[in-house]
């Protein structure tokens, strides 16, 4: 067993991967054998994700506000505090805060052998649900 009491800092989402405000907070990230990685992920009203996908799916759960989610060829989602979502293997999507609210949620997903655990497409652009990859 093992017990974290300090956590690194806040990260600032990275504009090539995030469009508006995104802070990551590490919640897990525990050493080999385990693939699997945790963050709390806080997002500014408007704020979202690139489009992207996970090799071994992803969980979220929202613990605040409310957001939107997409899937490739799917119709956008709201999702609110208490929400969980499971995505698909290699299955492109995005998401993010409503428009006019905060929203965290945890993410979590389990890094391929190689340690990827993403990967990223195009930005969001509105009204289009195709990802460009």
């Amino acid at each position: 067993m093992h017990i974290t009491r300090t956590r690194p800092a806040s990260l600032r989402g990275p504009a090539d991967n995030f469009t508006g405000t995104v802070w990551l907070d590490q919640v897990a990230a525990p050493e080999l054998p385990s693939r699997l990685r945790m963050f709390s992920v806080h997002f500014a009203p408007g704020a979202h994700t690139a489009w992207h996908t996970h090799p071994h799916g992803q969980v979220l759960h929202v613990l605040a506000g409310e957001g939107r989610v997409r899937r490739e060829g799917g119709e956008v989602e709201v999702i609110r505090a208490g929400d969980t979502v499971w995505i698909e293997p290699d299955e492109w999507h995005w998401h993010g805060a409503g428009p006019h609210t905060f929203m965290t949620h945890l993410a979590t997903v389990e890094a391929a052998e190689d340690g990827t655990t993403t990967c990223w497409g195009a930005h969001v652009v509105d009204g289009d649900a195709t990802p460009a990859r």
